[in-house]
C-alpha cells in the first residue's frame, strides 16, 4: 500500500484559514480516536451472542424472545443515525459522541439488572441509541477527513467496530462463567462507556475548504460528485434506494450469523469441541468468535483500500460473491468443528466490508458536506435487515434445521453481487456525470 500523503494538519494545534482549530494529531489522530471509540462499542453487537444462552438459562424466556432485544438494539442503533448525523454535521462530533458513550454505559448497566423482557428490550433501545450516535459520528468524521482515501478511512474506522471485541471474547466468556452475565454486563458496560466519553473530548471536524485542498490535482478510481446533496435530495434518487436494497441484502446474512452463532454451534454440536489451528487450541465456538472478530475487522480497511484503487462496485462484486459461497459452504460443512471455525471466519471476512464500501460510495455519490447524515440514512438499511432475523428464526424453527436459512442468505449475497456490477455501476456513473 502506498505511503500516506503529507498530512495537511500536522504538529501542534493551529488555526486554519477558516478560523477552525486543527487537531494536534492531524487527521490520522482523528482516525485513531474514531477507531478507539468504535472498538469500545463493538461488544454491544458482537458480544451479545455470548449472553443469550445464560439469560435463557436463568429466566427461560426462550431464545426467540431474547433475540428480540438484539433486533431492537440494531433498529435503534441504525434508524436514529440520520438524526444524530444531522447534529454532528451542524454542531461537531464531540457532543454527540459524549452523549452516545453515556447511553452505551447505561444500556449495559440496565441489562445487568433486567429481570423482565420489557426491561431487557428497554436496555437494548438505550444501548442502541448510544451505539448509533458513536458509530455514525466516527464514520462520518472519517469520510470528511479523508476525501482522498474514503474507502480506507471508513474501513479502518468500521474495523474498530468489527474487530474491537476480538480481544474481549475470551475475558467476557470467562467472566460470564466465573461471575455471572450480570456482573459482566456491568463491568464492561461502564468501562467501555467511560473510555468513549474521554476520547470524544478530542474529536473535531475539518474546515469547509479542506476537501478541495486535499483533492486538488489528484486522480481517483471512483466517480465523485462535485455537487453537495442534502439528505432530502438524496432520498429522491433511484441510486440511493438501489444501494439501500443491496445493503439490506448483504446485512441480513451477517446479522443472522452474529446474533445466532452460539445457538448455531450448539445445534450442530460443535460449540465445546476443541479445535487446534497454528498451535492454538480453543473450543470451536470461542475460536470462531475470536477469528470472526479479527477478520470482520481486517476486511473493512482491506476492501476499502481495494475499492480506492479498483472502484467501489468492482470490489463489491468480489466481496459479495465470496460471502455467498461462504454462507453456502457453512450450511454444508458446519457439522465439522474445524470447518465451522474456518467458514464462519470467511463469512465474516466477506461481510464486514459493507460498512466501509457503502459509506464511501455514498459520500462519493452525494458529497461530504452532509456525509454523516447521508451515510446515516443509508446505514438504516442495517436496521431494516434486522427485521429479517425473526423470519430466519421462524424458518429454522419450522424446518428444524439451519440449512434453508443458509440457502436464503447465500442467495441474497449473490443477488447483491449481480446488482453491484450490472445495475449500480452504470446507474451511478450516469448519475454522477449528470450532477457535475
Amino acid at each position: 500500500m502506498a505511503m500516506p500523503a503529507a498530512d495537511p494538519t500536522p504538529g501542534p494545534a493551529v488555526l486554519t484559514g477558516a478560523g477552525v482549530r486543527a487537531p494536534a494529531l492531524g487527521r490520522w489522530g482523528q482516525l485513531v480516536l474514531g477507531v478507539l471509540c468504535m472498538s469500545m462499542i463493538a461488544n454491544m453487537q458482537y458480544g451479545w451472542t455470548l449472553f443469550v444462552n445464560p439469560i435463557n438459562d436463568k429466566f427461560q424466556w426462550g431464545k426467540p424472545a431474547i433475540q428480540v432485544a438484539f433486533t431492537i438494539f440494531v433498529l435503534t442503533e441504525t434508524w436514529l443515525v440520520p438524526i444524530e448525523g444531522w447534529f454532528v454535521d451542524r454542531y461537531g462530533p464531540k457532543v454527540v459522541t459524549l452523549f452516545g458513550g453515556a447511553l452505551c454505559a447505561l444500556g449495559w448497566t440496565m441489562n445487568a439488572y433486567a429481570d423482565s423482557l420489557p426491561m431487557l428490550y428497554a436496555a437494548a433501545a438505550v444501548g442502541g441509541i448510544g451505539a448509533g450516535a458513536v458509530y455514525g459520528t466516527c464514520v462520518g468524521n472519517a469520510l470528511k477527513w479523508f476525501p482522498d482515501r474514503r474507502g480506507l478511512a471508513a474501513g479502518l474506522t468500521a474495523a474498530g467496530f468489527g474487530a474491537g471485541s476480538a480481544l474481549t471474547v475470551v475475558p467476557i466468556a470467562a467472566m460470564i462463567r466465573d461471575s455471572g452475565y450480570e456482573h459482566t454486563f456491568l463491568v464492561f458496560g461502564i468501562g467501555q462507556g467511560i473510555i468513549v466519553m474521554l476520547a470524544s473530548l478530542l474529536l473535531m471536524a475539518p474546515d469547509a475548504g479542506y476537501k478541495d485542498r486535499m483533492l486538488a490535482g489528484r486522480q481517483t478510481a471512483n466517480v465523485v460528485t462535485r455537487r453537495q446533496y442534502a439528505p432530502s435530495e438524496m432520498v429522491r434518487t433511484p441510486v440511493f434506494w438501489l444501494m439501500y436494497l443491496m445493503f439490506v441484502l448483504m446485512a441480513a446474512g451477517g446479522l443472522m450469523a452474529t446474533a445466532s452463532l452460539a445457538p448455531i454451534a450448539k445445534d450442530f454440536h460443535v460449540d465445546g469441541v476443541p479445535v487446534s489451528i497454528l498451535g492454538l487450541t480453543l473450543p470451536a465456538l470461542t475460536f470462531a468468535l475470536t477469528i470472526d472478530r479479527v477478520l470482520n475487522g481486517v476486511t473493512r480497511p482491506f476492501f476499502g483500500w481495494v475499492s480506492d484503487r479498483i472502484g467501489r462496485e468492482n470490489t463489491m462484486v468480489l466481496a459479495f460473491a465470496i460471502e455467498g459461497f461462504g454462507i453456502l459452504a457453512l450450511g454444508l460443512f458446519a457439522h465439522s468443528p474445524f470447518a465451522f471455525v474456518l467458514l464462519t471466519g470467511l463469512v465474516f471476512f466477506a461481510w464486514g466490508e459493507i460498512y466501509s464500501l457503502f459509506p464511501s460510495t455514498c459520500a462519493d455519490t452525494y458529497g461530504d458536506k452532509q456525509a454523516t447524515a447521508n451515510a446515516g440514512l443509508l446505514y438504516t438499511a442495517k436496521g431494516t435487515a434486522s427485521l429479517l432475523l425473526p423470519a430466519f428464526l421462524a424458518i429454522q424453527t419450522q424446518t428444524g434445521s439451519w440449512q434453508m436459512v443458509f440457502y436464503v442468505a447465500s442467495g441474497m449475497a449473490f443477488l447483491a453481487a449481480f446488482l453491484a456490477l450490472f445495475v449500480l455501476k452504470p446507474m451511478r456513473a450516469k448519475f454522477v456525470a449528470a450532477s457535475h
